[in-house]
């Protein structure tokens, strides 16, 4: 059933730290505005009517904090949370549904089975995506670096490394192991033509992956 039949589209909030990340994402529903239509992705805008569902990007966030997920969760402006990520790890899911989640779902979804995903989670129902078989993300999607070259996963595991985090803190953070951490930031030093971690970072911060944490503190009740 369409947004329409009920009475309208769904109202969905983006929350990510990256402007890129949010306006690939909003993109993806251009062809779906009778049934989806993106209210806010600026934190710096004021909304004072409540949203149908906000939708948490994972992109280069704490995903093994989830104390995030709890204070979305509680937040009376939105009615519903959903994870929109690439991680699945059994632990994540797992504390993701503990603290109340409505959602967890891949960033492997066509844009079409998302709408309809966001329509199930409206509904009424609890929506967790399969994990996916193989890496990789939705066309239309966009994060920061992808036009020199870096993949999806590459790109997160720079952002960590711009906001300091260590090769250790990355692997908790993101549910990967040490050595899998390593070629991701091997590669990565090849395709940004760099040979350290000083030089990464200020690559990192010179290309857009130094986070707006605004946008994440709005929806957790801060200014």
């Amino acid at each position: 059933m369409s947004g329409t039949a009920r009475g309208g589209p769904i109202r969905v909030a983006l929350v990510d730290d990256y402007d890129v990340v949010l306006a690939g994402l909003a993109h993806m529903f251009d062809r779906y505005r009778d049934r989806v239509v993106v209210c806010e992705i600026d934190a710096n805008a004021n909304l004072d009517d409540e949203v149908d569902i906000v939708l948490y990007d994972s992109f280069a966030q704490p995903e093994s904090d989830h104390h995030e997920l709890s204070e979305l969760v509680r937040n009376p402006r939105a009615s519903r949370v959903v994870v929109y990520t690439w991680n699945f790890h059994p632990e994540l899911v797992e504390s993701a549904q503990e603290k109340g989640v409505h959602g967890y779902l891949s960033k492997t979804l066509p844009a079409r089975d998302l709408v309809a995903a966001l329509e199930s989670v409206h509904a009424g129902e609890t929506i967790i995506s399969s994990p996916p078989r193989r890496a990789g993300s939705a066309l239309g999607l966009d994060w920061p670096g992808r036009h020199e070259g870096l993949t999806d996963r590459e790109a997160e595991i720079l952002a960590l490394i711009t906001q300091g985090k260590s090769n250790a803190e990355v692997a908790t953070l993101t549910y990967l192991s040490p050595n899998t951490v390593k070629t991701y930031i091997r590669s990565t030093y090849r395709k940004i033509d760099v040979t350290s971690r000083t030089q990464a970072v200020l690559w990192g911060v010179a290309h857009g992956f130094t986070p707006d944490h605004h946008r994440i503190d709005h929806w957790l009740g801060g200014p």
